[in-house]
């Protein structure tokens, strides 16, 4: 079940996150019979200021997205249509998370790997981001990640 915001209890580029820190968070919805709203607004439901939005769409069955891990930047993704699973791996442990539902996001600190896939036909993947891009904030090699982890650990 989705929890509440909650900001994360280190600093985001610290490399003590794990996948503990990752978590859904709940948005308000407006019930309607004519139709449900949701919305979401910048440090009040995510526990960042939103710079850069983007999203994912149009992705063939049996692919995968993402595949990286941001060493700053936060992130909360949504399932805006469709459904997706993200994995999230901070080296020592992995989890899955199921995203269905347009009125949850899931949070993922910077400094942790993720892996999307098992999308559904027509689904839109929303992802809102703490910062503009910046290609020297990504790991791309899965095992320089995992030895950069390592290395920083005590």
């Amino acid at each position: 079940m989705p929890q509440t915001l909650r900001s994360p209890t280190r600093p985001v580029d610290d490399h003590r996150l794990t996948v503990g820190d990752c978590h859904l968070i709940d948005f308000p919805k407006v019930e309607d019979p004519r139709g449900n709203l949701t919305f979401v607004e910048s440090s009040r439901h995510i526990p960042f200021e939103i710079k850069r939005v983007f999203y994912l769409y149009d992705v063939p069955g049996g692919e995968s997205r993402a595949g990286h891990a941001n060493k700053i930047l936060q992130q909360v993704i949504i399932a805006a249509s469709g459904s997706f699973d993200v994995v999230v791996d901070d080296g020592l442990k992995r989890v899955r998370f199921s995203l269905s539902r347009s009125y949850y996001g899931l949070y993922i600190p910077g400094g942790i790997w993720r892996d999307m896939d098992n999308f559904s036909s027509g689904s839109v993947a929303i992802v809102l981001a703490s910062d503009y891009y910046d290609a020297d904030d990504y790991h791309r090699v899965y095992n320089d990640y995992l030895a950069e982890r390592r290395a920083l650990r005590p």
